[in-house]
């Protein structure tokens, strides 16, 4: 019995220490060093404090910002950790009520735009969470937020422009355009008190 228990104790001290101490620390070095703005969370400053995560959407219903997709997460919305889909199929009611929802407020918001609405705006992402919105969905909106700014609309189509961000290395996802960063960078433009 000892001739078996020996190497197993030993075996699993050595994993535990391997596994559990060594290299976790060796990971944690390695991002650190060479992407510590990821490795830290992609946390967004702005005036000296931190407002959020580029990884996470957050809850914008004001009709002066732009609003990103859907959270799916309850009872809170952009709970992160209540993350996971809405698992809302094409023929569930839930889902159209949802859609319906949502039409019904950003035609309240802007009762002039007639424009289709982009797709991204009446639906959740797969987590939830998503932080990111189309470029056609933030020019939908650029007419309800520059008129509730005062803002001219070829100011607010600029920020947009400039606020998009393109295919990863050129070839994986789409354009998009991050909502809190966008948010931000009116705020910069034009604060509202």
């Amino acid at each position: 019995m000892k001739s078996i228990l020996r190497p197993s104790l030993v075996l699993l001290a050595v994993m535990t220490v391997a596994t559990g101490i060594v290299y976790p620390a060796v990971v944690t070095a390695v991002s650190q060093a060479a992407f510590p703005h990821q490795a830290n969370g992609s946390l967004v400053e702005h005036g000296g404090k931190t407002v959020g995560s580029a990884l996470l959407g957050q809850q914008f219903d004001a009709p002066y910002y732009f609003w990103g997709r859907l959270s799916a997460t309850s009872p809170n919305p952009y709970n992160a950790q209540a993350s996971s889909g809405s698992n809302l199929g094409p023929t569930n009611p839930a889902l159209a009520d949802e859609v319906n929802g949502r039409l019904a407020a950003l035609h309240a918001a802007d009762p002039s735009n007639t424009a289709p609405v982009p797709v991204d705006l009446v639906t959740s992402s797969g987590s939830g969470l998503d932080p990111d919105i189309s470029p056609a969905a933030a020019a939908w909106q650029a007419g309800r937020v520059a008129k509730a700014r005062g803002l001219a609309r070829e100011q607010v189509d600029s920020l947009i422009a400039q606020s998009t961000a393109g295919r990863q290395w050129g070839i994986f996802g789409e354009p998009r355009v991050n909502v809190l960063k966008l948010n931000l960078a009116l705020d910069d433009l034009k604060p509202l008190h």
